[in-house]
């Protein structure tokens, strides 16, 4: 592997900045070398590409086929206008994207990664995290651990959106949501311990979208679950990447938590995501298999 890659660890438990390649023209040693690193150190990060959007997507593409191409993660709307005020459901959007979270655990089938990338960054730099469930777990005390086994909780972006406050405003006919995420199924029931299906390593799958534990009660469920998010989602398990215009990455849903981190909305942000979707042999919900 790091005879074709550049790799640099960051200071954590997981993730590596990768220099001195175009992601836009990878040959195949070097993608076979970025696969491998990529099941290693779950994160990799490569400053200055300035993908295009097609680029991006090709890229993505080598990892699986893809829940959808890339899409704007932004303050900033269609005419130009910034999105700022707190009522707003773009606003809303990016706020409730501050808590911890996988991608797509409230849709049947679960992604498996995503590729990310700065067009506009504000002053701040508006740094995104990403913390290691692979090491959280194996940082649990054989009494925790034992607790975790068997244990399913449902997750809902219905659930962490309202909970943190940020539903949207508008709502369509059926009195739902006309937003990517808020299906009329039913909610997704997952483990709190998952196998990852490439590595066979344990990582513990939680965060915002996950509640109602079955087997107990809705308070030491949720009680439950924040003190895993809590204990898991600090050092050395956590990573928070500062952004440059240009950058991209690619993460590992199956292992890594992320969140975006708060920044002045006055200013604009205009990122791009491209999520990667997961195989239905793992990452279906245990309630749609």
């Amino acid at each position: 592997m790091g005879e074709t890659l550049d790799i640099e660890p960051v200071d954590a438990s997981f993730g590596a900045t990768v220099r001195g390649l175009e992601l836009r023209s990878l040959d195949g040693q070097t993608w076979q070398a970025i696969r491998r690193a990529w099941l290693e150190y779950g994160l990799l990060i490569f400053p200055a590409q300035h993908l295009t959007r097609d680029e991006q997507n090709e890229f993505a593409l080598r990892f699986g086929e893809l829940e959808f191409a890339a899409a704007p993660i932004s303050n900033v709307g269609k005419s130009g206008r910034i999105h700022s005020a707190p009522d707003d459901d773009v606003v809303k959007g990016i706020r409730g994207n501050e808590g911890w979270h996988h991608d797509s655990t409230y849709m049947p089938v679960q992604a498996k990664g995503a590729v990310f990338t700065a067009e506009i960054v504000p002053s701040c730099g508006a740094p995104t995290g990403f913390a290691d469930m692979r090491a959280a777990y194996e940082a649990l005390d054989a009494d925790t651990q034992q607790q975790l086994a068997g244990l399913q909780a449902y997750h809902s972006l219905y659930y962490s959106q309202g909970r943190a406050g940020y539903l949207p405003s508008k709502t369509n006919d059926r009195g739902g949501y006309d937003q990517y995420g808020y299906h009329d199924g039913e909610p997704c029931l997952r483990p709190l311990v998952k196998i990852h299906p490439e590595t066979g390593r344990p990582n513990l799958c939680i965060g915002r979208h996950a509640y109602g534990i079955i087997g107990m009660e809705p308070a030491e469920s949720e009680a439950l679950l924040d003190r895993l998010v809590v204990e898991a989602c600090r050092p050395p398990r956590v990573h928070f990447h500062r952004w440059t215009e240009g950058d991209a990455i690619v993460w590992d849903n199956r292992r890594l938590l992320h969140c975006a981190t708060e920044f002045d909305l006055t200013e604009p942000r205009r990122m791009w995501h491209t999520r990667i979707a997961g195989e239905r042999e793992s990452e279906l919900a245990v309630n749609y298999a």
